[in-house]
């Protein structure tokens, strides 16, 4: 029977998602697993891949498109299923209204979309931007994919400006992106139709919609991608609505740095001290599992695993998948998870299930020199742990002071499901592992 593949929830709390691009076809069969699209979340470029076998009956979006979580993307068949007659299929999975949008003949360069897959026919797409309005109400229409649309809005392009490369004439965001590259000149001198230039003056844009101040002379504006724009707005989200509280220790980490460099002596596999640092966070949220937990907006979600999240600056910004189960792991496990998970960042090769999970998280800093920070919170996750560099300080030894190596970190907490005084009984066992690294090879 024909099933909806809808645009997965990639990550908590993300409303819509960018399909970068297909990796299959119409007509093309596929097997359970298969990559089918790849698309862009606030963290990397992840492959969403089939949970059946089937045969691609329709694709629902484009590759450019920004995609309402939970929306058809695409209509697969049982195989040996006959799809001669798409209209009474997508009609019976209750997407009758995209027949007719799909039965209308491709639109014109300059034309609005159609209806959405699943909206009614008879209602008009939303207009994303002043021009868009504008040209509909004035009875010129434009053809514009929504993540064009979206874009335009924030840059103060006008999409009556833009001849489209895609589809029928579609604009895409490649078009809205060439035109903000050439800069503001060149937009202020986009021919504009005819129809536009005789209309009246549309009311004004809310005040939220407005475009920023223009750039002054000899700044460069590189618009934000998907995934930027994502990152800032649950960043955002977590400040504003995650009651953080901070933990500040110095560690001294001379054992560590010894024992280190005995590994990677005589072991093919090199550690760095930051997986010191996330095998020390697994095993403690072993030793202390009311941390290793989850705020949902009904419970306190105790998590049967204990899965830690690595921060990971790549060439294509910064990610934080999952170490799984890394508390059972090894040292040099940890090491070849860490350099494999930021390998397949950097080639967008990341699995969604990757990307979600876990309760803590690990941001090291150090190579570069910074001595103290704390990190924002990523939710559901309740703890992130942020390690800076090592720096040699004067220690207390009994009656003496002597020189050794220490390292601040600070651990950032969510108040609603842990208190300071767990907080601080973590903190003080995550503090036994550092400074006895031997504790965490047995």
């Amino acid at each position: 029977m024909a099933s909806i593949f809808r645009m997965p929830g990639i990550s908590a709390d993300a409303e819509e998602a960018t399909l970068l691009e297909w990796s299959i076809v119409a007509g093309a069969t596929v097997k359970q697993g298969d990559v089918l699209a790849t698309v862009e979340t606030e963290k990397a470029n992840v492959d969403i891949e089939a949970d059946s076998d089937g045969v691609v009956m329709q694709l629902m979006a484009e590759a450019g498109d920004s995609v309402t979580i939970g929306a058809p993307i695409a209509i697969l068949l049982d195989q040996g299923e006959d799809g001669s007659d798409p209209a009474a299929i997508l009609s019976g999975l209750g997407l009758a209204p995209a027949v007719a949008a799909a039965a209308e003949p491709a639109a014109p360069a300059g034309a609005v979309d159609a209806a959405p897959a699943g909206a009614p026919a008879s209602t008009p797409a939303p207009a994303s931007s002043g021009a868009t309005e504008d040209a509909v109400a004035h009875g010129t229409r434009l053809f514009a994919s929504p993540l064009a649309r979206r874009l335009a809005l924030e840059n103060g392009v006008e999409l009556s400006a833009l001849s489209g490369s895609g589809p029928g004439g579609r604009i895409v965001r490649a078009d809205v992106e060439r035109l903000i590259a050439d800069g503001p000149a060149t937009a202020s001198a986009a021919p504009v139709p005819a129809a536009v230039q005789a209309a009246p003056p549309a009311a004004a844009a809310p005040a939220a919609t407005k475009p920023p101040q223009p750039a002054a002379a000899g700044d460069v504006e590189v618009p934000h991608t998907a995934m930027r724009r994502a990152i800032a707005s649950a960043l955002s989200a977590s400040k504003q609505t995650v009651p953080h509280f901070y933990l500040t220790s110095t560690l001294r980490v001379d054992a560590l740095l010894d024992l280190r460099e005995r590994i990677n002596t005589s072991s093919p596999v090199r550690v760095s001290i930051n997986d010191f640092f996330v095998k020390a966070t697994a095993l403690t949220l072993r030793a202390v599992p009311e941390m290793n937990v989850n705020w949902t907006p009904t419970a306190v979600r105790h998590l049967g695993s204990v899965d830690v999240a690595v921060a990971i600056q790549g060439e294509r910004g910064l990610f934080t998948p999952l170490i799984r189960d890394a508390d059972a792991k090894s040292l040099t496990e940890i090491s070849t998870s860490v350099r494999d998970l930021a390998q397949r960042a950097n080639d967008g090769t990341l699995k969604q299930h990757e990307l979600v999970g876990g309760s803590f998280a690990v941001s090291n800093l150090g190579k570069y020199g910074v001595e103290s920070f704390s990190a924002i919170l990523n939710p559901p996750q309740v703890g992130i742990v942020a390690v800076a560099g090592v720096v040699r300080a004067p220690i207390v030894e009994g009656d003496e002071i002597v020189i050794g190596n220490t390292v601040t970190v600070t651990v950032s907490v969510d108040h609603r499901p842990v208190d300071g005084v767990l907080a601080a009984q973590w903190l003080a066992r995550f503090k036994e592992y550092i400074e006895n690294p031997l504790s965490m090879l047995v």
